[in-house]
């Protein structure tokens, strides 16, 4: 098979998903319908979000055009054997019609519809819907006709047969009504709901019908919403055949296929191919993603599935039919992935080398019937192999069952108790990783997927760590504590590991290697169950218990610094007591200073001519002395002033106003050479205007 003939091919494992037919064949969301034209050459499907149609050229194997609609699509249909002309059924009660340019027209319905038909001999459209009527829209006379008047509640599918042009509704009770278009009357009705209960089927509702097909003159198929499909002869009331699909779930899509006799049903689950005459089931699919709407290509093997994906899903099944021109290529390939109906397992021949012919002797037999040549050696009958290696060997089964009893006392030897020797330093981890090192060499062993991964202790740059003191592991540690909460909780496990092997070590140093195992090794077995704790259950016990420790230390400290501070304060009331009975009797004696608490006295006369002059020679002073932070009073106390410290940017600032300033005075000019007197406007005299 080569690359060129194919659109494009993806490596993956699945071959039907390795194939991309036609490019970009996906929505944006979700894909609800999809359809085939009549000449086979384009693809149509709608879907969502936003709404839009999209037309695929299966001579291209892509996209052709896609239009974007202003609600979304219900049901679609083909009116032409291309793509110029189109009807769509809106969620929005709107009916709109394209031709190949574009949109062409857009009417409304008096109600909600579910599904609609074309009749070509009339050029009629019949929709149903959340009403009892079916409304007919007359294309030919652009006008809406009499509608008929049908005895259910809702109705949800219609369809028209292709021969005599019969109209079958199917309502929600579960009832299909024929009409005949000619006279518009009912000709007949068939209870489909109570056909489709049969024993230990579960009725939790009323059976509605949800699909509907007519195949030829006499056949129609019914898909009801409990997930039945009834095969019906319009000549009899009782059906023909019922099939379940034992998923519950309402029929989506109903189809025939001639040439087998078979029809297709399909749920939101499942496409079922089974026989309209027995019921047996030819072949089924199930998409990864839920089903819409099932579309099979006209005369072929090739299915198009609408999904609640954005993929578009396309399955080819040989047997149904031939592939269509356009992918031809799919042909070949399903002839280079059939199976052979050769066997090419060989269950009852051994497979032998040339080495093993002449061990046994049967060289000779080369090339004759015996043997058939394969690969690098023969395939011979099993029953002579048996045969002609019990003449040679006759012993063989001997050897056998000593190997046999020899892998029984290895494996028996393996579960005695091994005397480990253990490091000075760290001694729990140690232990811990030979635990690991042999449950890693076990599973190695069972799996037989390669060697163990190597141990650290068997590592020369680690030796260090069970030798230097200095790397001794704290177990006590917050940070161990809750990095290693298994570990920390194993610990007192582990240290009764540790006693008992120095136990097992004094008392097999004077025993034989071939005595049996003691029996009382299984208790440090049956402490294994401890370890299948939760992680997150011991990281919060550790929290809980350091938290604890935590609070009892700061509460002792506490106690500490409130005993301290009670001390402290008993000496220094005994030491104020004695003070004060010192000073008591001993005269006390005050020196003023003249400098600092009666200065402002011999400055009032200074202050008082401060408070005089004006705001900016008071703030002049105030900047001059921003040293100084201490301010007196006239009444001799003391103000105490604080000064911000001003950022690099508040100075630059500051300093740049005071040089703008500056430039601002030696360019400013005196307008002391301008008269003084008052009274002269722009005339140059008041009141001009008055003389003269």
């Amino acid at each position: 098979m080569h690359l060129s003939t194919l659109p494009l091919l993806f490596l993956n494992s699945d071959i039907q998903r390795r194939i991309e037919l036609i490019q970009d064949f996906e929505m944006p969301t979700v894909c609800t319908s999809i359809k085939v034209s009549r000449d086979g050459h384009f693809i149509l499907a709608a879907g969502t979000y936003k709404p839009r149609v999209r037309c695929y050229d299966t001579y291209q194997l892509s996209l052709k055009f896609e239009r974007c609609l202003d609600s979304d699509v219900v049901a679609f249909d083909i009116l032409s054997d291309d793509y110029s002309k189109l009807v769509f059924l809106h969620s929005d009660r709107y009916v709109e019609f394209h031709s190949q340019h574009g949109h062409y027209y857009k009417t409304r319905i008096p109600t909600f519809g579910r599904a609609f038909s074309y009749h070509y001999p009339s050029c009629d459209l019949f929709f149903v819907g959340t009403s009892s009527e079916v409304f007919r829209l007359n294309l030919e006379q652009g006008r809406f006709l009499n509608s008929l008047q049908t005895e259910a509640v809702e109705n949800n599918v219609c369809d028209i047969n292709p021969v005599h042009h019969l109209i079958a509704t199917g309502s929600s009770e579960g009832r299909i009504e024929c009409w005949d278009p000619r006279v518009r009357n009912r000709v007949g009705t068939l209870d489909c709901a109570l056909s489709s209960i049969r024993e230990g089927t579960e009725v939790q509702a009323l059976p509605s019908v949800t699909a509907l097909k007519f195949n030829n003159s006499l056949s129609m198929a019914v898909g009801t919403g409990s997930g039945q499909v009834l095969l019906y002869d319009l000549r009899s009331s009782q059906p023909l055949l019922v099939k379940d699909h034992f998923y519950n779930l309402p029929i989506k899509s109903l189809h025939f296929h001639d040439q087998l006799d078979l029809v297709m049903s399909a749920d939101s689950k499942i496409i079922k191919m089974w026989n309209k005459d027995s019921g047996k089931v030819f072949s089924s699919i199930e998409p990864p993603a839920n089903i819409n709407d099932v579309c099979i290509y006209p005369q072929s093997g090739l299915l198009f599935t609408a999904n609640e994906d954005p993929k578009m899903n396309i399955f080819y099944i040989p047997a149904l039919g031939p592939a269509p021109r356009w992918c031809s290529f799919l042909d070949n390939l399903t002839e280079e992935l059939e199976e052979s109906p050769e066997s090419t397992v060989y269950d009852d021949y051994k497979f032998v080398t040339r080495k093993d012919l002449e061990n046994l002797g049967l060289s000779h037999l080369i090339g004759s019937s015996l043997l058939r040549a394969y690969m690098h050696g023969f395939f011979m009958d099993i029953r002579l192999y048996h045969k002609v290696k019990s003449m040679v060997n006759p012993f063989a089964y001997e050897e056998y069952r000593k190997d046999k009893i020899r892998q029984k006392i290895e494996e028996a030897r393996t579960q005695r108790v091994q005397i480990k020797k253990l490091p000075k330093v760290n001694k729990e981890l140690a232990l811990k990783l030979m635990e690991d090192g042999e449950d890693e060499a076990v599973l190695a062993r069972r799996t037989k997927k390669g060697k163990a991964v190597p141990n650290i202790l068997s590592d020369d740059r680690f030796k260090v760590m069970f030798e230097n003191p200095d790397y001794q592991v704290d177990e006590q540690s917050e940070e161990f504590r809750l990095l290693n909460p298994i570990v920390s909780k194993v610990g007192l496990k582990n240290k009764k590991k540790l006693r008992l092997l120095a136990q097992q070590a004094a008392s097999l140093q004077k025993m034989n290697e071939d005595e049996d195992e003691p029996e009382g090794q299984a208790s440090s077995e049956e402490e294994s169950s401890d370890d299948d704790k939760s992680w997150v259950e011991e990281v919060r016990e550790q929290r809980r218990l350091l938290r604890q420790e935590d609070w009892e230390r700061r509460r002792q400290e506490r106690k500490n610094v409130d005993r301290n501070t009670v001390l402290l304060e008993n000496a220094r009331q005994k030491s104020s007591v004695k003070s004060e009975s010192k000073e008591r009797s001993q005269p006390q004696f005050y020196q003023l200073k003249a400098g600092e608490e009666f200065r402002s006295f011999n400055d009032v006369t200074h202050k008082q001519k401060l408070q005089k002059a004006s705001l900016e020679d008071r703030l002049k002073l105030e900047e001059n002395s921003e040293t100084s932070n201490m301010a007196n009073t006239a009444v001799g106390s003391k103000q105490l002033t604080f000064t911000l410290q001003k950022s690099e940017q508040q100075r630059k600032q500051q300093q740049a106003e005071r040089e703008h300033h500056e430039e601002r005075k030696q360019l400013r000019r005196s307008a002391g050479h301008l008269s003084s007197r008052r009274g002269r406007g722009w005339g140059g005299r008041r009141g001009g205007r008055g003389r003269h």
